[in-house]
C-alpha cells in the first residue's frame, strides 16, 4: 500500500513538472532606453505563453521625465505585431512606475513587439525619440 502511495505521489510529482515548464513564460531585461528629457530605466518584460494573460507581452519599468523645467511629457510606446503604436504616459516633472500588457487578441500569442520613449514636444515641434527596440521570441520552435 504504501508503495502505492509513493508511486502515485511521484507520478504527480513528475507530471507537475512537464506541466508547469511549458507554461513558463519567456523574458528578460529592458535595457534603460534615453533620449533628450525622457529616461526609462528599471525594465523588465516577458512574452506570456499561449493561453496565460492572453499571449501578451508584459513589460514594466521607470518611465522618467528628466527635463522637468520644459513643461513636456513623456511616454512610452508599444508596437505588436499587425498594430499600430499604444502610448502610455507618464507624468510632466516626476517619475511613474508602468506595468502593462500587450496582445493582438486575433491572435493565440505575441511573438514580435517593437518598444520606444519620447518627449512630446506638441504639435508644432517633432518628439524626440530612444532609438526603437525589437524584442522577439519564436513560440512554435521554444
Amino acid at each position: 500500500m504504501k508503495r502505492a502511495v509513493l508511486g502515485l505521489a511521484a507520478v504527480g510529482l513528475m507530471f507537475g513538472g512537464v506541466v508547469a515548464a511549458p507554461a513558463t513564460p519567456v523574458g528578460g531585461e529592458l535595457p534603460a532606453f534615453e533620449s533628450t528629457g525622457v529616461e526609462f530605466s528599471s525594465g523588465k518584460y516577458k512574452f506570456n505563453r499561449p493561453g496565460t494573460n492572453h499571449g501578451a507581452f508584459e513589460w514594466w519599468g521607470q518611465l522618467t521625465d528628466t527635463s522637468p523645467g520644459d513643461r513636456h511629457n513623456v511616454y512610452a510606446e508599444v508596437k505588436v505585431q499587425g498594430h499600430d503604436w499604444v502610448r502610455y504616459y507618464g507624468k510632466q516633472g516626476r517619475s511613474v512606475r508602468l506595468h502593462k500588457s500587450n496582445w493582438d487578441g486575433a491572435q493565440r500569442y505575441t511573438a514580435k513587439v517593437r518598444f520606444r520613449v519620447c518627449r512630446d514636444r506638441g504639435a508644432l515641434r517633432p518628439n524626440n525619440c530612444a532609438p526603437v527596440r525589437l524584442y522577439t521570441h519564436d513560440w512554435d520552435r521554444g
